[in-house]
């Protein structure tokens, strides 16, 4: 059976890579980054999508953002040293390793969020990279790291693209709670 080419909530995990403190104010668009994932987050909760954050060396780059933790109810998180998030089997026994679907969030773009996704893909994952979601530090850095992921295969996205797979229909109550509350 050929996998959907749409994220489906039944079947995708949100992975939120590295929103550290420490990072955040050197980021191109740090703020932003941070209220699209946000967004992300609480719809991803609202239908049972798990979620996992890695923190890339936290004793230097410091915890993951503040705002990203007060969302992070029931979220799995994974320290690391390497940069691609599955090196060293850091995403074994997390939700990234038991559903087909990554939807991801984070930074930097071309540093710890290309090599997780690029290694994501190899391994026979549908990555969905949502571009308001991720950033580097500088612009240039992330548009040629889009430019990698998809000439890899992996889809870039909105998060409303993402959003509104999950959802799959409207006229159900979960629908309007999301569409009334998120969606505007």
């Amino acid at each position: 059976m050929t996998p959907s080419p749409c994220v489906r909530a039944t079947t995708s995990t949100l992975l939120v890579i590295d929103l550290q403190e420490r990072l955040l104010p050197v980021v191109d668009q740090g703020a932003s980054i941070i209220e699209h994932t946000l967004w992300l987050m609480r719809i991803a909760r609202q239908l049972g999508v798990p979620t996992v954050i890695t923190e890339q060396y936290p004793r230097g780059l410091g915890p993951t953002a503040a705002p990203i933790l007060a969302e992070a109810d029931g979220a799995q998180r994974v320290e690391k040293i390497c940069f691609s998030s599955l090196a060293e089997s850091r995403l074994a026994d997390t939700a990234v390793t038991e559903r087909p679907q990554v939807v991801v969030c984070g930074g930097e773009a071309h540093v710890c969020v290309l090599q997780t996704v690029l290694e994501l893909a190899a391994s026979g994952k549908s990555v969905f990279v949502v571009e308001e979601g991720v950033g580097s530090r500088q612009p240039r850095d992330k548009r040629l790291a889009l430019d990698r992921m998809r000439a890899h295969g992996i889809q870039i996205v909105s998060r409303e693209m993402v959003a509104f797979e999950w959802l799959e229909r409207a006229g159900t109550d979960v629908f309007r709670t999301i569409s009334r509350n998120f969606i505007r």
